[in-house]
């Protein structure tokens, strides 16, 4: 596994985070994720030689943990342009209502390993269709 093209694709992520707290309305930033996950996974598909399934799914949770981090440190600021998260925070357990962040963190890590697995599907597919560099 070539963990510095990992990290280095999740840069994008770590950008992304810091996009949603403060620039980034909700309602498009699936249109942003859309585009990160098909030209990382080009770039997967065209780099490495096999595993494009793992390299998008690994890529995926280092997105998960730089999303989850940036956005439980500036929870205040995230959730003033994100009002849907503040309603289904409302809708939680007490135990979860009373501390945000808490959920915040777990939600963020099981959505995490759900666009992981979306990631590296992406990253297979691309790699039936992208050509290889020689």
């Amino acid at each position: 596994m070539n963990w510095k093209l990992i990290f280095q694709l999740s840069l994008f992520g770590l950008i992304m985070a810091f996009g949603t707290v403060s620039l980034i309305p909700q309602d498009v930033e699936p249109v942003f994720w859309v585009v990160i996950f098909i030209f990382c996974s080009a770039v997967i598909a065209r780099v490495c030689a096999a595993k494009y399934f793992l390299y998008g799914f690994f890529t995926g949770l280092v997105n998960c943990v730089w999303i989850t981090v940036v956005h439980v440190l500036f929870y205040a600021k995230y959730i003033t342009g994100h009002k849907q998260m503040d309603v289904m925070a409302g809708k939680m357990p007490e135990s979860f209502a009373a501390h945000p962040r808490v959920a915040m963190a777990i939600a963020g890590l099981g959505l995490g390993i759900i666009s992981a697995i979306v990631f590296g599907l992406i990253a297979f597919i691309a790699s039936k269709i992208v050509k290889k560099r020689q």
